[in-house]
């Protein structure tokens, strides 16, 4: 291979890898299109994105979404409101990270809430 040559095919290489390796504005569906390499859940009929959205009560919500529980507030996505009961005569209830069970009494990263009159 002569010296001309070399410096071509290095220099086409080069072109190649730039244009592989560019970063160009991200194309972002619009609409109902998802594209299949996003990652995506489904909530219902509807599909969303996990990263900015979670299904809550059959409706894709905000990450951010609140909710009153009692006197407490609870983040929709990462907690559940749940009833408890102990002999008391007010109604109380204990936000939990989504997935612990209700019935388990209070844990010390559970929030304890009174009911609002």
């Amino acid at each position: 291979m002569t010296p001309r040559c070399c410096i071509l095919a290095v220099s086409a290489a080069l072109c190649i890898l730039l244009f592989l390796c560019s970063r160009g504005a991200p194309v972002s569906p619009t609409g109902t299109h998802l594209m299949l390499c996003q990652p995506h859940e489904r909530c219902g009929d509807k599909f969303y994105d996990p990263l900015q959205h979670c299904c809550y009560d059959d409706a894709v919500v905000p990450l951010g979404r609140t909710r009153k529980c009692g006197n407490c507030t609870f983040r929709v996505c990462f907690e559940q409101c749940c009833p408890w009961s102990v002999k008391r005569t007010q109604e109380s209830f204990v936000v939990k990270v989504k997935g612990q069970d209700c019935h388990l009494g209070p844990s010390s990263d559970d929030s304890v809430c009174r009911s609002v009159s």
